[in-house]
């Protein structure tokens, strides 16, 4: 079974955030070895998680894993993504899609303030 993996972004007016997205996408792809890595955006970026699947069911996958690229969840969460995700699973019926929990919970979360803490500190 070939997987493709979507690291999806609400997405920004400030091209420079739509481009550091995607930039995490490579290197995910990089760091763990996977093949098909796609960003997509929920608004305000291209592509769009539809057009994003889209091209990983042209170059072969048959599971996508969708990893919401939001530090907490919220209305596009638990109300837009499964809309899309649904909207994708009728025209795409044998597909498989699997949408992971967002950042918030994973334990790396605090280690990532730990470090930004004790850098702003180690500044003074």
């Amino acid at each position: 079974m070939s997987v493709g993996v979507v690291v999806f972004a609400h997405g920004s007016r400030v091209e420079a955030a739509n481009e550091a997205v995607r930039a995490a996408g490579r290197e995910l792809a990089c760091a763990g070895g996977f093949e098909h890595v796609e960003a997509a955006f929920l608004e305000l970026g291209e592509p769009d998680l539809p057009a994003a699947v889209a091209r990983l069911a042209g170059a072969g996958v048959s599971r996508v894993v969708v990893i919401p690229y939001f530090v907490m969840p919220g209305l596009h969460l638990e109300r837009d993504l499964p809309r899309i995700v649904e909207g994708i699973s009728q025209t795409c019926g044998d597909l498989e899609i699997e949408v992971t929990a967002p950042l918030d919970g994973h334990p790396a979360m605090i280690q990532i303030l730990l470090d930004r803490a004790r850098a702003a500190l180690g500044k003074r």
